[in-house]
């Protein structure tokens, strides 16, 4: 065997892993950045003055901003390509972190914060990851949907402690300007590595069958009729596929409202924005922005709650991993009845637990809080998918992800309100408690879909 057959016959690495692995990188970095701010809201109110509705507003308006975005954003990546969409988000999120070492009143931290890192973030979040899974990978699908879902739990590990050191020690402008320089270094990778589908570098997706259409994009579910033409289904040959588009491309917020418009007619459609409306609410809006000022209140150092955020997101990353693996084999109805029922128990004991040291029970907590933390995400793009189809099912779950951010930014500022009026977080966390439960109940509510299929 000559040289060049034996290159031709190695087995070579597919290119959707080396895409998955740039996605995840990104995925990463944009968790750090947006979780970064609920580890300044002290030392910025030290600084300049302000009270903890001021900032908590502006973290509001930085959730609010960040859910609303992934919609537009999924619908950008269809006209514009994820490689370019996603380079440009990372640069945004650099200004916006950069320049707030400049401000020096609050409608500047709004804007910078709420505007700037919102929109740059909003363009890396999970939909980022749903549509790269979506386009990429046929088989492990979920448990790559998983993976990158536990990306959000890793940029908190990763960032927030160096984030709370360099707050507490330095400045947080020091902090500020780490997040704005971690966001530029990535700029350069995304450009090599990623590529905007299999088609356009003329591959199939992972798993998918070399006699049969690439399925990385039609409808599965049948909740809108039949399916356009896209060019991944269209086959042309064992290896290569014609990557000629079939119809002209849409204005991406037109794409992003006719899809809303259709999904919205779906009950399930408003299960799903219901219940991550309240995954949002009880992870990023309270425990994500108020868990560790809350701790602050019962004496706990923050160096020391920042440390058991990053300690909920190593088990987060076991919790999630273990939810893409269970999507693929499980009804994801039941999967997700089952983590916003224990959250919402969990979440009503917290007021029992919280001290000036990590007792066993706190240490609990922390641990089962970090196994389910963001495991609905994976059971919930199965979902949309099931549902709407893979063509829209990026749009769709950007909608239901906005519901995600918006319930989180409602939460942000109605737990600030409760400090501020009650002196304490107990009414935040019963309210907490009790929505995860009527979450938990209306999945059960969700049909099944006849068609669906799954690939493991």
């Amino acid at each position: 065997m000559t040289l060049a057959e034996e290159q031709r016959t190695r087995p070579r690495i597919h290119r959707a892993w080396w895409v998955a692995l740039a996605t995840l990188g990104a995925l990463v970095a944009a968790a750090g950045f947006r979780s970064s701010t609920g580890a300044l809201l002290q030392p910025l109110e030290d600084d300049f003055g302000w009270s903890r509705a001021t900032t908590s507003g502006a973290v509001t308006l930085n959730l609010v901003v960040y859910g609303l975005t992934a919609p537009f954003a999924a619908a950008l990546m269809e006209r514009f390509g994820v490689r370019r969409t996603v380079a440009s988000a990372l640069v945004l999120v650099a200004a916006g972190s950069g320049l707030t070492v400049l401000m020096t009143e609050a409608w500047q931290l709004w804007i910078l914060w709420g505007f700037a890192v919102g929109i740059g973030t909003g363009s890396l979040a999970l939909v980022f990851g749903a549509i790269v899974a979506n386009r990429w990978f046929v088989s492990h699908r979920g448990l790559v949907t998983g993976v990158f879902s536990a990306a959000s739990s890793t940029g908190q590990l990763v960032f927030l402690p160096l984030i709370a050191v360099l707050a507490t020690g330095p400045g947080w402008r020091w902090a500020a300007l780490v997040v704005a320089g971690a966001a530029l270094l990535l700029v350069p990778l995304v450009l090599w590595v990623m590529a905007d589908s299999p088609a356009s570098v003329g591959l199939r997706p992972y798993g998918a069958p070399p006699a049969e259409p690439s399925l990385t994009s039609g409808r599965t579910g049948t909740e809108f009729g039949p399916s356009r033409p896209a060019i991944e289904d269209i086959d042309v040959g064992e290896d290569v596929l014609d990557t000629t588009p079939t119809t002209p491309a849409e204005n991406p917020a037109r794409t992003a409202v006719r899809v809303l418009r259709e999904s919205s007619r779906s009950w399930t459609f408003w299960a799903l924005f219901g219940t991550f409306w309240i995954c949002g609410w009880s992870t990023n809006g309270l425990i994500g922005t108020h868990f560790i000022p809350a701790a602050h209140d019962h004496g706990m150092p923050e160096t020391t709650s920042a440390g058991l955020l990053a300690l909920i997101g190593i088990f987060d990353i076991i919790g999630t991993v273990a939810s893409g693996w269970l999507t693929d084999r499980v009804d994801s109805r039941y999967l997700l009845f089952g983590y916003y029922l224990l959250r919402g128990l969990s979440l009503l004991v917290v007021p029992q637990l919280l001290g000036p040291h990590v007792r066993p029970s706190l240490f609990l907590f922390i641990v089962f809080y970090g196994l389910d933390w963001v495991a609905t995400v994976p059971p919930t793009v199965a979902l949309c998918r099931q549902h709407f189809g893979v063509e829209r099912s990026g749009v769709v779950f950007g909608w239901v992800f906005a519901a995600h951010m918006v319930g989180a930014g409602v939460a942000a500022s109605y737990a600030g309100w409760i400090r501020q009026s009650q002196g304490d977080y107990f009414t935040a966390w019963m309210t907490a408690g009790a929505l995860c439960l009527a979450a938990a109940v209306a999945c059960l509510l969700i049909p099944k879909v006849r068609s669906a299929t799954v690939v493991g």
